[in-house]
């Protein structure tokens, strides 16, 4: 099959979180399987050109419609990994992806809306007739609806489009001046069944277009699938969901393996993997000089985290509390989405300093977080939601026991050590239902306990999550089943 991908980040060149992740993944996996793909993104000023390699101009006068305007933008090409690359350069004084940053603009309904536009103009003026487009998130919404509405007559008859929610707490919700720019009648789609918000009068949710006009929804993870019909965890669109619930499917995310194997990994001192655990201890060992904790006989709990509303900080405080009470190490590293939480965990550290057992970094760094999962045992997650989630996958593969809130994507993943009815080769991990501290201890006595009474089953249980196969194979053929049905 031929694919084009759509999104708003890409890993590693345009990467914010889990959607560059995934994109980057996905497109990897399915390239590998022999199928086609290229990817399509704006160019940003933030980009890394560093990593794509035989970056050239590929199109020099590409003219998009925006208002009463017509637009010019280049597109330059290059692979990322391998995989070939599209960047899409408006030259106006919008400077729509000049902002230094890919998200947090006040214009973003306006920058994404656009950008959705010049996708589909570049595959018509190139005769690009890919079998499948698959867009990703609220940034690219309007590809499905504008596929149908516009170019659908212009010429671009073969794809069909496949829509990823990855976060529905973003929706694209704005006044209908997105629609108008990009050509498309307000009147006509700001009705009930189409893209008229719920809750807000005269406003366009964006993200409910896709989920009108797509051939086929994914979201990525089963379990989150079911959540977003059947719980708040749809954020609104419960009813539009309903609607379309013929075409929702939920497909987990898998894990780069290239950059998340401890076999390979070039930022630990000592690799390993399930064939020699003994270099885990050396890795243990090397994080606690590295962050001036005490050698002692005590498992590390780690959190590795955006410190946000939707990933339990709450909770998160509360297991550092719990942890270092019960004989543990604690390792948190992560930056604040808001002020507030950002003064809680600066409180936190401001009474552990000094301390032999806690240590929190209140930042991102790529090289720490990898050498967290190869020092840690535990590792919590204790999020209020989460569609997928990647941290509990990578942890399992760096033989790191996950602790995990019984929602979306966690509970796909991580079967319970004491309750799965899943085989015993199968279980890799600690589950909690109720988001509080009673609930999170449930989970957490149980690991912390395994590993001081129990050591012998508490490696079984870091055997039985380095063997997990969280890679891309399995989700890209589950996408590749998709796309067939919607191709056909």
């Amino acid at each position: 099959m031929y694919i084009t991908q759509v999104g708003a980040e890409c890993a590693p060149v345009a990467k914010v979180g889990g959607l560059g992740e995934a994109i980057h993944g996905l497109s990897r996996a399915l390239a590998e399987q022999g199928h086609q793909v290229e990817v399509i993104l704006p160019k940003y000023d933030c980009l890394r050109p560093d990593l794509i390699e035989g970056l050239h101009r590929a199109y020099e006068d590409l003219q998009v419609p925006f208002y009463d305007q017509w637009l010019a933008c280049s597109v330059e090409s290059g692979y990322v990994d391998g995989i070939h690359c599209f960047f899409i350069d408006p030259h106006s004084d919008h400077g729509f992806y000049q902002r230094g940053r890919i998200y947090g603009e006040v214009d973003d309904p306006g920058r994404f809306a656009f950008f959705c536009r010049a996708v589909l103009e570049f595959l018509l003026k190139t005769g690009k007739q890919p079998d499948i487009i698959h867009c990703h998130d609220w940034h690219t919404a309007l590809v499905p609806v504008l596929r149908w509405e516009v170019y659908e007559a212009l010429g671009l008859k073969r794809p069909r489009v496949c829509h990823t929610l990855h976060n529905l707490s973003h929706q694209g919700v704005a006044g209908e001046y997105p629609l108008r720019a990009v050509g498309l009648d307000p009147a006509r789609l700001m009705t009930s069944d189409r893209l008229l918000d719920r809750d807000r009068p005269h406003a366009a949710n964006l993200l409910k277009g896709a989920l009108v006009y797509a051939d086929a929804v994914t979201t990525v993870s089963p379990r989150h699938a079911w959540e977003i019909l059947h719980t708040d965890q749809g954020m609104g669109l419960q009813e539009t969901l309903h609607t379309h619930s013929h075409k929702l499917r939920g497909v987990i995310n898998g894990i780069d393996e290239g950059t998340w194997n401890p076999r390979t990994d070039p930022h630990i001192v000592q690799t390993y993997g399930p064939e020699y655990l003994p270099g885990k201890a050396r890795d243990k060992r090397q994080l606690r000089r590295q962050l001036g904790l005490e050698e002692a006989a005590k498992p590390i709990v780690a959190i590795v985290s955006r410190l946000d509303r939707q990933k339990g900080v709450e909770l998160m405080r509360h297991t550092i509390h719990y942890a270092l009470e019960n004989s543990c190490q604690t390792v948190l590293l992560g930056s604040a989405s808001e002020p507030w939480i950002d003064e809680l965990f600066q409180e936190i550290r401001r009474h552990s300093d000094g301390s032999a057992d806690c240590r929190l970094i209140l930042e991102y760094d790529e090289a720490l977080s990898h050498q967290i999962h190869a020092g840690a045992d535990i590792m919590v997650i204790p999020s209020l939601y989460e569609p997928c989630g990647l941290t509990q996958m990578t942890a399992m593969q760096y033989g790191v026991v996950p602790v995990v809130r019984r929602v979306g994507g966690l509970a796909d993943s991580v079967f319970d050590a004491n309750y799965s009815d899943q085989a015993f080769e199968e279980v890799n991990g600690f589950l909690f239902d109720d988001p509080t501290p009673a609930g999170l201890e449930s989970a957490l006595r149980r690991a912390i306990r395994l590993w001081f009474r129990y050591p012998a089953y508490f490696r079984q249980l870091r055997l039985n999550g380095m063997h997990t196969d969280n890679s891309w194979s399995g989700p890209a053929q589950a996408y590749l089943d998709i796309f067939e049905g919607i191709r056909a």
